[in-house]
């Protein structure tokens, strides 16, 4: 079976994740889901994550991700979809808005790969608003 929107998939295992407690959810495994895992640890949202072969299946292959907890809170209180297979959001850097006055991040997918808000300012490049997490 096909999925339409592999990144929303993503966010709402972490969100499900975090919800019950759970300290490790899985994912299918795709290049853009870890490039956002990257920015995620990058930015201390989550532990880490490793990709894991499925037994019996040569072609398939699983994400292992670390939630993070801070005094038993979830550490992401809030994330987001905000550019949609039906909606895409593209933002230039100097109009991108801070997540909650810059306390959360965007992440985006650029030309230079997938960056938090912060990286992209820094390497001043814009592009498509996947997510915003706080």
């Amino acid at each position: 079976m096909t999925m339409t929107d592999p990144i929303s998939d993503l966010i709402t295992r972490i969100r499900n994740g975090q919800r019950t407690s759970k300290s490790v959810v899985e994912s299918p495994n795709s290049r853009l889901r870890v490039n956002v895992l990257d920015a995620l640890q990058r930015e201390g949202y989550i532990r880490g994550y490793s990709v894991e072969n499925i037994e019996g299946k040569n072609d398939q292959s699983t994400v292992r991700i670390e939630l993070k907890y801070h005094e038993g809170a979830p550490v992401i209180r809030e994330i987001h979809r905000v550019s949609r297979p039906g909606r895409r959001v593209y933002s230039k850097i100097k109009e991108l808005t801070p997540v909650y006055n810059g306390l959360g991040i965007s992440i985006l997918s650029t030309p230079r790969g997938i960056l938090s808000d912060g990286e992209a300012r820094a390497q001043n490049v814009g592009g498509e608003v996947l997510c915003t997490v706080f």
